[in-house]
Formats: structure tokens, C-alpha cells, sequence
């Protein structure tokens, strides 16, 4: 039976009703449903059909829900239910959240105040040292990927809530896809990502500075235009100083920021916990004059030795291609 391509409002899942459609990307969409009866209220996230087409993407997919089902937190978004919808769109039954994402409180508000930068990097980082105690990378931290939700029992007023783990590591590799599309985010990858290499607990540290350096200055670390310069730069080179973006920035915090965004993983913080201590105890940050050595982007020479990197990605866009080629002309 073919895929259903049509919007879903209206459609049903188990006991829910689907009455809107609330985000998407290029990979799925996600809806808020409705329990008929009691009207409770969830979010129910779609594979898109032509993803679907790819038993890798759907098992991707449903990771999510393995990932999630292992960590304990407050902080994790809670998936209910899964499975296949009666016109075979896959589906997962998640915890409807009222707030807004990261990006969008950055695009609002440009810079954020520093005490709400340290606040969020505490709760992320405490999220982070209980999937990373489950056995879980999640390999994709981005402000997308984090929301924020008004609750009245923290002291900041405010939780923070990790969503997306589609392509996260687990522990007992039930991941095995190294498609470029699998790696993460350019503006917000580790340079061993960008290496190819899976990483592990200290990728999402890198991932977690280079969003603090965002939140702090209201850029990205590196930029450029396009994915293969960011790429390139963050290989090379170091980002420029935060504080000469911010001059409000302490020092403390800067060096936290620098700390997280070490290209080499063993000169990072080893742990979202070790990271977490400093934050909430700027006493124990040994002021390193990090900002005093960084080394400026080399993009001429690792133009040149991106050349394999990206022939690679080509090529693999091409049998993708050439494979939904021949997929959906057998099926027609």
C-alpha cells in the first residue's frame, strides 16, 4: 500500500485525533493531537513517505524511541508510543510541549542575558550527564533541538527540554548508518564528526559550547557560506574570542565556552558533569587565557583536504538518488 502523501489533520492514531500541524523539517512532520475523549493533548511526529522509502531512515527513526526509553530525566521529552499509522506513515506518540525552541529565543532576544546562558547550560549539561550515563550520544545538540518550557517549580522559572534523538549513539550500536545526513548539524558538529568519525559523550560537549558561544554572542562559531567552509574552518581553526563579539562577557564564563570548544576531544571537559561543577561554581574555573591562543581557520589548505570529503558526499547523493530512482519507478 502507498505511502500517504496528503496532510494528516483529521487523521487518527490509537485514541488520538490529529487537529494540527505544528513544525517540520526535511525529514518529518509533527502534529498536535487530541484524545477523543478527554481531549488530552500530545504531539504525534510523521516520517515523511519519501524518507520512509529508506528502511535506514525508518530505523533511524524509531531509535528516537529505543534512546529516549533508556534515559530517566525530567529533561528528556517523553515518547509514549510507536509505530505505523493505517495509511504507513511511521509515528511517534510524544509529550506535547507549550514554549518555544532555543533558535527562536535567540532570533527574539539576539544575545540572552548572561545569567539565563548559565542557567541553560546547567540544565543541558545535567541532561547530558544522564544520557551519557545511559550510554547515549546525541550526536545532533542544536537550539532546534532544545525547548524551553515555562514551569512555575524552578527557581529560573523556566525547563529546559532535549528533544531529537534520531540519530543518536547508543551503547549497543543498534545505530549503524554513517550517512553524511546521520552526523549532525554543520554550524554545530565536532570536528571528529566532521572527520567522519562517530564520537562519543565529548562530541555533545563541543555541540553544547558552540550553542553557549551562540547564545553569548548571537553567532554561530563559524560561518560561511556554505556547509563545507563551516566544516573546513572548524577542522582548522578556532572561533574568534567570544568576548571580543560580547565585551560583557566575563572571563569565566569565556573560558568555560573555550573549554567546551576544543578541537582536540582530550583537551575538552571529559564530562557533562565536570562541565555542570563549573557552572555552578565559578570558584573552580582556572582562568587559562584560552582566548590568547586561538588559531585562526587555515581555508585554502583544508579546501584542499575536504576534496575527499566531499566527492564522498556527492557520490553518496548520487546512489541515493539513482536508488529512490529505480524504487519508485519499480512501484509505478
Amino acid at each position: 500500500m502507498p505511502l500517504a502523501e496528503a496532510p494528516l489533520v483529521g487523521h487518527s492514531v490509537g485514541n488520538f485525533r490529529l487537529v494540527a500541524k505544528i513544525g517540520g523539517g526535511g525529514t518529518s512532520e509533527v502534529y498536535l493531537a487530541e484524545q477523543h475523549s478527554v481531549g488530552t493533548r500530545v504531539a504525534i511526529k510523521t516520517l515523511l513517505p519519501r524518507i520512509a522509502a529508506n528502511q535506514d531512515h525508518v530505523q533511524r527513526f524509531f531509535n528516537e524511541a529505543i534512546a529516549v526509553s533508556e534515559v530517566r530525566h525530567a529533561g528528556v521529552v517523553r515518547i509514549f508510543d510507536a509505530g505505523f499509522m493505517s495509511c504507513g506513515r511511521a509515528y511517534l506518540v510524544m509529550e506535547y510541549l507549550d514554549g518555544e525552541t532555543l533558535t527562536c529565543r535567540i532570533r527574539r532576544a539576539g544575545r540572552l542575558p548572561l545569567a539565563h546562558i548559565a542557567e541553560v547550560a546547567r540544565q543541558i549539561s545535567t541532561i547530558l550527564e544522564a544520557t551519557h550515563q545511559a550510554g547515549i550520544t546525541h550526536r545532533d545538540l542544536k537550539p532546534d533541538n532544545i525547548f524551553l518550557v515555562p514551569d512555575a517549580e524552578l527557581d529560573s522559572g523556566e525547563r529546559v527540554k532535549l528533544l531529537d534523538f534520531g540519530i543518536a549513539k547508543l551503547a549497543a550500536s543498534r545505530l549503524t548508518s554513517t550517512s553524511i545526513g546521520a552526523m549532525g548539524t554543520p554550524d554545530y558538529m565536532a570536528p571528529e564528526q566532521v572527520k567522519g568519525k562517530r564520537g562519543d559523550h565529548r562530541t555533545d560537549i563541543y555541540s553544547l559550547g558552540a550553542m553557549l558561544y551562540e547564545m553569548a554572542t548571537g553567532s554561530t562559531p563559524f560561518e560561511g557560506e556554505s556547509p563545507y567552509v563551516i566544516m573546513n574552518a572548524r577542522v582548522t581553526g578556532d572561533p574568534v574570542a567570544p568576548r571580543k563579539l560580547n565585551p560583557n562577557l566575563t572571563p569565566v564564563l569565556e573560558e568555560i565556552i573555550l573549554h567546551a570548544l576544543e578541537r582536540d576531544p582530550k583537551l575538552r571537559y571529559q564530562s557533562a558533569g565536570e562541565m555542570k561543577r563549573e557552572l555552578d561554581d565559578y570558584e573552580l574555573v582556572q582562568l587559562t587565557e584560552r582566548h590568547l591562543h586561538l588559531r585562526s581557520p587555515q581555508p585554502w589548505k583544508s579546501r584542499w583536504r575536504m576534496l575527499p570529503l566531499i566527492a564522498g558526499i556527492v557520490i553518496l547523493q548520487l546512489i541515493l538518488f539513482l536508488l529512490m530512482f529505480f524504487y519508485f519507478r519499480s512501484h509505478h
